[in-house]
């Protein structure tokens, strides 16, 4: 379940429940409440297994870019070693396989570049909805908090 929905769950279970006359406070359903919790508790680490499951994927897309670089540098090196008959063609093979080595070499780079950038975006997309969420606990405790240390120090009539 996404973690949203839950918070947002979170949000109406609180504005459902039922004010203390004259105060700040309310009273909160327990069982729906640490239902709630519960749920959430569940949800975040399967918002952290997408975010691992996004690193083996880009772990998965280095490693087929190295295969296919370290193929690519194995074809140019049989090239070059069928072509040693004639000066011309070594020249003509080394300078190919030069060519070659330096297209994997860049293709590996932009590959992994484009990886980390993915990585990054969805890891920073997640840190933000994360960080929203902490953000909207913390208050719903400090809210919590401030209601019930006021409903404490308010003289009893």
């Amino acid at each position: 379940m996404d973690i949203l929905h839950l918070v947002d769950r979170l949000e109406e279970l609180f504005n459902e429940s039922r004010p203390i006359w004259l105060t700040h406070s309310v009273i909160v359903d327990e069982d729906r409440m640490l239902d709630l919790i519960d749920q959430m508790r569940v949800a975040i680490p399967e918002e952290i297994k997408k975010a691992q499951q996004i690193i083996t994927q880009r772990d998965r897309i280095l490693a087929q870019a190295k295969e296919e670089a370290n193929r690519t540098l194995a074809i140019a090196r049989d090239k070059a070693e069928k072509s040693l008959e004639d000066d011309e063609l070594i020249q003509s093979a080394k300078t190919r396989a030069e060519q070659i080595i330096q297209e994997a070499q860049k293709e590996a780079v932009n590959t992994q570049h484009e990886a980390d950038k993915y990585v990054l975006d969805t890891l920073t997309n997640l840190e933000m909805q994360m960080d929203r969420i902490l953000s909207q606990v913390r208050n719903g405790i400090t809210t919590l908090r401030a209601d019930s240390f006021s409903s404490e120090n308010e003289p009893s009539r």
